[in-house]
């Protein structure tokens, strides 16, 4: 498991009966969290008063009940800065765990002497291209949400680092990319599990990560650094994700694939939360 544990401005405090108490920068949230299905009793005393809880409706979604939250306020991940928001669907526009994805991004672009051209789709708001961009990488940034796109141009600034951002369906993006002869050294994948396109075109990651990695490697350059895909809600095993890449990418370029779950450690138990699956191709 890939555990991101050098966090100071997030806090995973507790996981019990279905919720997460997470702490981020001065605030404490509780929010729920499918794979916490067990149900030991809530020890850790911020339960009793966390300033926001959020609460799942019967008819689908929810609704936070915010007791003592901004709209918006700013953690820190060493040189890092980004805005936390809590929003519908029980997100705050940051996925904690994704630090090591970004720790592990940085190293391989500061390796090099020559600038790595990277191309981070369903890029979200803006983490993994906040973190890449420190580290030197040249993004490109695309999302199908403008909103998102607005907030990761928001976290790029923070940071004080710069990356082209696209408002766009990654797979037509892609597209346009191999007809326009463009190539990438470094590829990011965070594709949701399910969604519809603008013009209602369904996507279904089982049904389709596989042409759509197929289709992102033909954007990869001859010198060719790492590709990584993340998972969140769907039955993929890490070890699918091994053999995708391995497949794909180990025959042409050589390297190594590899799998992991991502993991935060849990202040109250001492314990890792699983929080998804991700996969990496680095040449090496």
């Amino acid at each position: 498991m890939w555990i991101s544990d050098r966090w100071t401005d997030y806090e995973l405090l507790d996981a019990t009966d279905g919720m997460r108490l997470e702490r981020w920068g001065g605030y404490v949230l509780a929010r729920p969290d499918p794979q916490v299905i067990w149900r030991f009793e809530k020890k850790h005393p911020r339960w009793r008063s966390p300033d926001a809880v959020y609460a799942r409706s019967d008819k689908g979604g929810g609704s936070w009940s915010k007791h003592n939250l901004p709209a918006s306020w700013r953690i820190r991940y060493g040189d890092l800065t980004f805005a936390v928001r809590p929003m519908n669907f029980k997100h705050t526009g940051l996925f904690p765990e994704q630090a090591a994805n970004w720790d592990e991004a940085a190293r391989l672009i500061a390796r090099r002497s020559n600038p790595v051209r990277l191309l981070n789709l369903f890029a979200y708001t803006g983490g993994a291209t906040v973190a890449s961009a420190a580290a030197g990488a040249r993004v490109t940034h695309v999302d199908a949400a403008k909103g998102m796109v607005q907030w990761a141009r928001e976290n790029a600034a923070l940071s004080g680092v710069q990356a082209r951002f696209f408002v766009d369906d990654c797979v037509k993006l892609v597209e346009r990319e191999i007809r326009r002869g463009s190539e990438y050294e470094a590829i990011i994948l965070d594709p949701p599990s399910y969604g519809r396109g603008p013009s209602g075109e369904v996507w279904k990651l089982e049904d389709n990560l596989f042409d759509l990695l197929t289709l992102s490697t033909r954007l990869l350059s001859d010198d060719a650094q790492f590709m990584f895909i993340n998972t969140y809600t769907t039955g993929l095993a890490p070890s699918t994700l091994r053999y995708l890449l391995g497949s794909l990418l180990v025959p042409r370029f050589g390297g190594e694939a590899s799998a992991e779950e991502l993991g935060l450690p849990v202040t109250q138990s001492g314990l890792i939360l699983p929080c998804g699956a991700t996969g990496r191709w680095i040449r090496y």
